[in-house]
């Protein structure tokens, strides 16, 4: 497979994001919570944690943002304890600090890839790595919370419609 460009990666992030939103359709609020033991986590903590994650990734290796929500990155944090993870956001909160990170990582890409960065082809490279990392992250959860939606709808699980994506281990992997 060839090596994707920068914006073809932010089109598998795109794609990657609504993948996993859309798994949760249909389920209810008290579905989204639902924990089979107090030491995992929810399908929304997942989604949250893969925003969470992404910031983290974006900020810390590419543009030292400051924090969206100090209370969030603790509860999506999974260096946290799950039973130190206190109360979960309701999904439109998880879904605005998702897209709020969205924002902000198309934002900074978009500035490296046009190479208006210091040290423009090093942060480029730096780029590719860190959008693989973040999209096999965001699909990495989607799994789990893909299984437990499509027991708890009693529908069949959902494949990601991309063409650069490959089965891994189980997962779906941007090769």
């Amino acid at each position: 497979m060839d090596s994707l460009s920068l914006a073809d990666q932010l089109a598998e992030y795109d794609a990657a994001q609504a993948f996993s939103l859309a798994l949760v359709e249909g389920l209810e609020p008290d579905q989204l919570v639902w924990r089979p033991n107090e030491n995992s986590s929810a399908m929304s903590w997942h989604l949250g944690h893969q925003a969470a994650v992404n910031h983290y990734m974006v900020r810390n290796l590419t543009a030292a943002e400051v924090t969206f929500d100090a209370a969030f990155d603790k509860v999506f944090d999974s260096a946290t304890p799950e039973p130190g993870r206190g109360e979960l956001p309701t999904l439109p909160e998880i879904v605005a600090y998702r897209s709020s990170i969205a924002e902000t990582t198309h934002r900074t890409i978009a500035m490296i890839d046009s190479g208006d960065v210091g040290a423009p082809a090093q942060l480029a490279l730096i780029a590719q790595g860190m959008l693989r990392g973040i999209i096999n992250h965001e699909y990495q959860h989607a799994k789990w919370v893909g299984e437990v939606a499509a027991t708890m709808l009693d529908r069949d699980e959902p494949v990601p419609a991309s063409n650069n994506l490959t089965l891994v281990d189980g997962y779906y992997v941007l090769g």
